[in-house]
């Protein structure tokens, strides 16, 4: 049984500094902050659920079957990750690549302490405790430091897994592979990474600081960190409606306002990034119509330019309406991995991103968020952000582009740069 307290926060920037400096006491940490964008995380602005009151970790096998069984029993909040590599657990794929990582393939924890944020509104549920448990924690937090946001200087040497002659000359060999028909479109990514000792709350702070997206996460499970800077919502469920935002187009951001505008122009306008856009929404409409009543799959959103501190997206939106014979898990496994970071057709896209990468993709392009008690859940797209394993001090971050006919692995490889921008200055200032 959860405790209720719902409590008004005057300084709410303030009070979520001081409050996921306090949560960093715990081996288990999920924080979501929507950095007051509309695209929030379902009804909240920013959730925080720590300390696990239970939890699942496991590989991929039969990886969706053990997260079904767990949030049917658990008929609670939990939260946590699911790894790219979840698509072995779908389709007959293999992830043989090198992983320094070494994160677990699928992580969920019922947190035994949850706050849910909503304007300057905080609903507060414990579990199996006290009033006094509550008030408390609320003066502990009342009395951390806020000036927790110091410059870091990492000053980290970062290395690429791909040098810019290999990226374009296996760029090169997708497009053959397209121009045979083998597919049509395919997001191919590259790692960045160094051996190096990292502060990961201070890291997600700066990060956040430059990007302030709509899916900014901190997540923390024992020595495995996630510092994200995610624009992108994979999936959502409320009630019977479900929505998925895939990205795809990208371009930089400038200081001047015209060539900003000219920017966007461009954008909105170009030719190949709209129809790398329009493929995946196709693919998401394709996988949502498995699991949809018929007739309601609706793109609600197309090619829609969203601007960020840094970029300009375009993000288009498709909504359906869920059978009720399909769980809450099984919604995720008919659309997992999400379109926006595999390609289509999409399990031949798959075999072929990962016969060219170089690394494993574990968490990044994965997902992360949470299901509610009734079984609405909301989860991101795991990309501009830094990954860390403590245990053996290895930091990595992966960028990628989807490639079409059109094409150019040298404007490719710039998309890239652009993308990596924001986590190779946290890293490397």
């Amino acid at each position: 049984m959860r405790h209720n307290k719902e409590i008004i926060i005057p300084n709410i920037t303030e009070f979520k500094t001081k409050l996921v400096s306090w949560a960093q006491q715990f081996e288990e940490v999920v924080w979501l902050d929507s950095n007051h964008r509309l695209q929030s995380h379902s009804s909240y602005d920013a959730v925080l659920a720590v300390d696990a009151f239970t939890g699942i970790q496991t590989d991929t096998l039969n990886g969706f079957k053990k997260l079904e069984e767990y949030q049917e029993v658990t008929k609670d909040w939990i939260f946590g990750y699911l790894s790219y590599d979840l698509k072995n657990d779908i389709e007959p794929l293999s992830s043989k690549n090198f992983d320094g990582l070494d994160f677990p393939d699928l992580y969920f924890f019922q947190p035994k302490k949850l706050f849910l944020f909503k304007e300057n509104k905080l609903a507060i549920k414990y579990l199996n405790c006290v009033l006094d448990d509550v008030d408390s924690d609320l003066d502990t937090i009342s009395s951390f430091s806020t000036t927790v946001e110091p410059e870091i200087s990492n000053n980290i040497k970062i290395e690429s897994r791909l040098t810019r002659d290999s990226y374009i000359k296996k760029v090169t060999t997708m497009l053959s592979k397209i121009q045979r028909g083998d597919i049509y479109e395919a997001n191919f990514c590259q790692e960045f990474y160094a051996t190096a000792q990292i502060d990961p709350l201070k890291t997600y702070f700066s990060l956040n600081s430059i990007a302030q997206t709509p899916f900014a996460t901190f997540l923390k499970n024992g020595s495995h960190f996630l510092m994200s800077s995610s624009p992108e919502r994979y999936i959502k469920k409320e009630a019977s409606v479900i929505t998925s935002q895939p990205i795809k187009g990208t371009t930089r951001r400038s200081n001047n306002t015209s060539e900003d505008d000219d920017l966007k122009f461009v954008l909105k306008n170009d030719q190949k990034e709209r129809s790398e856009n329009i493929m995946i929404v196709d693919l998401v409409r394709n996988d949502l119509s498995k699991i949809a009543k018929k007739g309601t799959v609706k793109v609600t959103e197309l090619c829609e330019l969203h601007s960020f501190k840094q970029v300009h997206h375009m993000i288009s939106t498709v909504e359906a309406e869920v059978l009720p014979t399909v769980s809450p898990v099984g919604v995720i496994s008919a659309t997992f991995p999400m379109g926006s970071m595999t390609g289509a057709p999409k399990i031949s896209a798959m075999m072929i991103i990962e016969a060219l990468e170089e690394t494993k993709r574990g968490l990044y392009s994965g997902a992360v968020g949470y299901f509610t008690p009734n079984g609405d859940f909301d989860f991101n797209v795991v990309i501009r952000s830094i990954l860390y394993n403590a245990s053996n001090s290895y930091v990595s971050f992966s960028v990628g582009s989807a490639i079409t006919s059109k094409s150019t692995p040298q404007r490719e490889y710039e998309e890239c740069l652009v993308k990596a921008k924001a986590m190779r200055s946290v890293l490397e200032n």
